[in-house]
């Protein structure tokens, strides 16, 4: 090969060279194509949380705990109020033949009774509310923790809770998007807490004097 050739093929070379150099550049500087966006989730579904929280097993548990608690408290009421009958009826049946004094006696120990039982059983029911909630709120809190992620894996976009009808404007949702039970039951394997026993056929209720009315726990939202 004369010298002429040689520097024809030395350009050639370099010119290739520097060529495929440019092109591995712009590769590299070029970014990827963007894989194409997940869709996103547009599930609608609603929850009853304060159903939740009482049909979990953990709720169940607890709650039921609780009102043992307060069945001595429930019997002290019921034998106060079953006094305060017998001297109603003891004034009912023999009022018109006492005297002045006795009668006027007896009324005054059945409205001191009267008072007394009120705040008792007020005192009860207060103390047993405020239980009720700590107990509400504790399981609500972890129960929304299950909801966040059982909502985001099932590809949920909103969730409305529907416990408390009057702070909700959901006037009619179809049964299939009510994910109570699903909650639930996502939560109970959680927890790990085994379902309660059924209490046996038969078995006497508690006095109802103290029994509240079904809690209102306001759980918290985890951050």
């Amino acid at each position: 090969m004369n010298r002429t050739h040689a520097r024809i093929a030395l350009a050639l070379a370099v010119i290739l060279s520097l060529t495929a150099f440019a092109q591995t550049t712009r590769a590299a500087a070029s970014p990827a194509p963007a894989s194409p966006a997940a869709p996103a989730p547009t599930k609608v579904g609603i929850i009853n949380m304060q159903m939740a929280i009482l049909a979990s097993n953990e709720g169940q548990r607890d709650f039921a705990a609780l009102q043992k608690r307060f069945d001595p408290k429930s019997v002290e009421i019921k034998t106060k109020q079953d006094e305060i009958k017998a001297l109603q009826t003891q004034m009912q049946t023999q009022g018109d033949k006492m005297n002045e004094d006795a009668r006027q006696s007896l009324l005054r120990q059945i409205d001191q009774k009267q008072t007394a039982l009120k705040r008792l059983a007020e005192d009860a029911q207060k103390d047993f509310q405020t239980q009720s909630n700590d107990i509400g709120n504790a399981i609500g809190t972890k129960i929304f923790k299950t909801l966040d992620k059982w909502a985001t894996a099932n590809g949920f976009a909103v969730i409305i809770d529907v416990g408390n009808e009057q702070n909700t404007n959901v006037l009619w949702a179809a049964q299939g998007v009510n994910i109570t039970q699903a909650v639930v039951e996502a939560y109970n394997t959680e927890s790990g807490v085994p379902a309660p026993p059924k209490p046996a056929a038969g078995a006497p209720a508690a006095p109802s004097a103290t029994r509240p009315a079904q809690p209102q726990p306001t759980p918290t939202k985890p951050r």
